[in-house]
Formats: C-alpha cells, sequence, structure tokens
C-alpha cells in the first residue's frame, strides 16, 4: 500500500503544503486564493449542500457513460468491418474533439433545454472520442496470422468479433474508459455552467459570483473525488474482466 499509494500523496501533501505556506507567508487574501486548510474545511461545513448538488452532476456523468457507451461501442464494431463506414466517419469523430466544448454548449441547452438532457449529451461528446478511438484500434492489434486461421476455420464475423477481437480489445477498451470518465467531469460541468438550475457547475458559478472563492475550491475538490472514484472503479472492473493481462 506504501509503495502503490505513498508516492502520491506525498506529492498531494507536498503541494497543499507548498499552497498553504505560500498563501499565508504572502498575505493573499482569502478571496482570491483560499489556503487548502480552508478550502477542505468548507468542503466538510458545506457537505450536505455540496452533497445535494453531487447527486446531480453524478447522475448527468452515468448517463453521459451510459449514452457514450451505447454510441461508441457499435461505430467501433462498424468501423472495423467496414472501411467505407471507417473513412466516411472518421472525420466526425476528429471533428468532435476539434470543436471546443464551450461552443456547444449554448446549443446544446437550446436544443435540449435546461434540464438533465442537455448535460448527459455534454458529458457522452467528452467520453465519446477516446472510447470509440481505443477500441477501434484494439480490434485492429488482433496479429493477421490468427485472423486467417478463423477464416480458415469458417468462423462467422460474429464468431471472429466475440472469440478473436474483443479480447484483443479490451484493454484498450478499457484505457479509453478510464480517460473518458476521467474527463466526463468537465461536460457535466460546462452543461450547467451554461445553464442549469442545480449540480456542482450551477453551485460554482453560484457562489463564485458571491466571492465565495473558498466553496469553489470545495466543489472542485468533490469533483476531484468524483473523477478519481470513477478512475479507480473503472480500473477495478478491468482486473476482473481482463484477467489474463494481470
Amino acid at each position: 500500500m506504501i509503495r502503490r499509494y505513498g508516492p502520491s500523496l506525498f506529492m498531494i501533501l507536498l503541494l497543499c503544503l507548498s499552497w498553504e505556506t505560500a498563501v499565508r507567508t504572502l498575505d493573499v487574501p482569502w478571496y482570491i486564493l483560499p489556503p487548502p486548510s480552508q478550502a477542505l474545511r468548507t468542503a466538510i461545513l458545506r457537505s450536505p449542500l455540496l452533497l445535494s448538488h453531487s447527486f446531480v452532476t453524478g447522475g448527468e456523468i452515468l448517463l453521459g457513460i451510459a449514452l457514450a457507451l451505447a454510441l461508441a461501442v457499435p461505430l467501433a464494431v462498424a468501423m472495423f468491418f467496414s472501411p467505407v463506414l471507417d473513412r466516411a466517419f472518421a472525420p466526425f469523430l476528429v471533428a468532435s474533439q476539434a470543436i471546443p466544448v464551450f461552443a456547444l454548449a449554448p446549443l446544446l441547452i437550446v436544443w435540449f433545454g435546461y434540464g438533465i438532457g442537455s448535460k448527459v449529451v455534454m458529458a457522452a461528446i467528452v467520453i465519446f472520442f477516446p472510447i470509440t478511438v481505443n477500441l477501434l484500434q484494439g480490434f485492429r492489434s488482433c496479429p493477421q496470422e490468427l485472423r486467417t486461421l478463423f477464416r480458415l476455420m469458417e468462423a462467422s464475423p460474429w464468431t471472429m468479433l466475440r472469440r478473436l477481437y474483443w479480447p484483443f480489445a479490451l484493454p484498450y477498451f478499457f484505457s479509453g474508459l478510464r480517460v473518458g470518465v476521467s474527463v466526463a467531469t468537465i461536460g457535466a460541468v460546462i452543461g450547467e455552467w451554461v445553464g442549469s438550475q442545480k449540480g456542482l457547475g450551477y453551485l460554482m458559478i453560484q457562489a463564485n459570483a458571491r466571492m465565495s472563492v473558498d466553496l469553489v475550491f470545495a466543489a472542485i475538490l468533490w469533483l476531484s473525488v468524483m473523477g478519481l472514484a470513477l478512475w479507480t472503479l473503472v480500473g477495478r472492473i478491468e482486473k476482473r474482466i481482463v484477467r489474463w493481462k494481470n
């Protein structure tokens, strides 16, 4: 446990200590940059408020992950088996990441309203690309010799997908999923910034308008914990499913 988590904890403590020392030494006003101790204190004391908004943001993130998976997996399979679809959809995949998400957020609010729908779509857009690209790369990583062997055995495309391509693609899939869930908070929070009445993004905007910078940092801390929790959860699932990799 010490070897695994010790370096990360040490760097976090070093960063917080340096931040705390710099703020107190330079006498920086708390409404500009609060010390970590103040942000942590606010995160604990205002935990009921933060928790209620976290449920909203967490629901948006989970639904965004589900939507991204429902779109990314079939698309990656179709692009792998059809070179025509691969060439057709590749520019759209790149464009989905080249366009700033801030530019899409107002449009999604207009199309899907101020409810949860626009935030779910925004989170799905952020997650969609790494899952699709990594899964497609995983399918392509299968050696040509094994493909030829399965064809000689007259295996159907469905059998080859299930027995051959998917096992090779699983490590790539989970790598893309871990990247996706770690940045999923970005899409949900940006959607809440543009237009919402609930969620941690909404709480951050309101706190910033009231100069409650410590509450903003507390919300950021909660978002970081949510991202780390999702990252860890996907890693645990990967270890259980991709046993031959461990």
